[in-house]
């Protein structure tokens, strides 16, 4: 099965020598995945491919995808969608705002349907998927649901192929921390790399990210020792703003002219500081923070004002 050539890859490495500097590191580079093209970028267009392929794969009309309010998937689902001239209806948590901010704009933009969860439970938000699939196929079309995130065992192979850029160029890498959400991008960075190269620092999207990476990787057939994962980073829940993702958006942006998401990669350098203060990742390490994206969260995020002072 190929996969549809969306997509800026490979996408490059660069070295952040202020910002190792700043984080206690000899030498610090970033992987580029936030220029991955696509619609805005992000990790998940790699998963897309793999996702998107099974889809075409089907004959399918229509991409039907799950996600919070401000989801990086839903709207890279939206532009995959709408480049290979596909229907795209995106379920969303919450209630719809008085006006969309973030994501959500460009979610409208790139043409997507969207259905509005509430306060669904699991099952609630299972039967809205339902009936949307029920909704496309009454109408003569075919829906393929990717599940939320975008991550399963199929589509983490997308971070299998980054696992190998890296390999090709940084080959004596000794880390490579990520943020960890959906688990995808951990799973297949974990299959490719080994597991003591891998960290992933836990956003709080799932509630045991240490069983979906174990059932992703299963999936996979990858049998290896559990990767280390930071729950120190969580805060008050994934949807607020943690205090070490505020000082790491800051000394990111102040440091290196990069900027980072409050959510995801905001969260993974400040575990990244962490890692370094407890001796995790030593000074001399070869280590690579993977930026994955989500800028256009930024700006819908409650807390922005705050973010922007100081």
């Amino acid at each position: 099965m190929s996969t549809p050539s969306f997509g800026s890859l490979p996408t490059p490495i660069e070295p952040a020598p202020r910002l190792a500097a700043a984080v206690g590191l000899e030498r610090l580079w970033i992987k580029r995945d936030d220029l991955t093209g696509l619609g805005g970028g992000g990790n998940k267009v790699r998963k897309l491919r793999y996702s998107c392929a099974q889809a075409l794969e089907a004959g399918a009309t229509h991409l039907v995808t799950t996600g919070a309010a401000q989801s990086n998937h839903a709207r890279l689902t939206a532009a995959a969608a709408a480049r290979l001239g596909l229907g795209a209806v995106l379920v969303l948590g919450g209630e719809e705002p008085p006006a969309p901010q973030g994501n959500l704009v460009l979610d409208r933009l790139a043409g997507a349907r969207v259905v509005w969860s509430g306060k669904s439970t699991p099952r609630e938000l299972y039967d809205l998927i339902a009936a949307e699939e029920r909704r496309i196929r009454d109408g003569g079309g075919v829906p393929h649901v990717i599940p939320f995130g975008g991550s399963s065992p199929y589509s983490a192979r997308g971070y299998l192929d980054c696992a190998a850029e890296l390999r090709d160029q940084l080959p004596d890498l000794d880390r490579v921390v990520v943020a960890f959400g959906s688990g995808g991008t951990a799973a297949g960075l974990v299959a490719g790399l080994g597991a003591e190269r891998v960290i992933g620092v836990d956003v709080g999207a799932v509630p045991d990210p240490h069983r979906t990476l174990r059932e992703l990787l299963d999936g996979m057939g990858v049998r290896t020792e559990p990767p280390h994962i930071d729950r120190g980073q969580v805060g008050a829940g994934y949807a607020h703003l943690a205090p070490g993702a505020r000082d790491a958006l800051r000394l990111a942006a102040r440091t290196e002219g990069l900027f980072l998401d409050p959510t995801y990669t905001g969260r993974a350098l400040a575990g990244l500081r962490a890692c370094v203060a407890d001796g995790r990742i030593r000074p001399g390490h070869r280590t690579v923070f993977l930026h994955t994206g989500g800028l256009p969260g930024l700006f819908a995020h409650p807390d922005l004002g705050t973010l922007a002072s100081g």
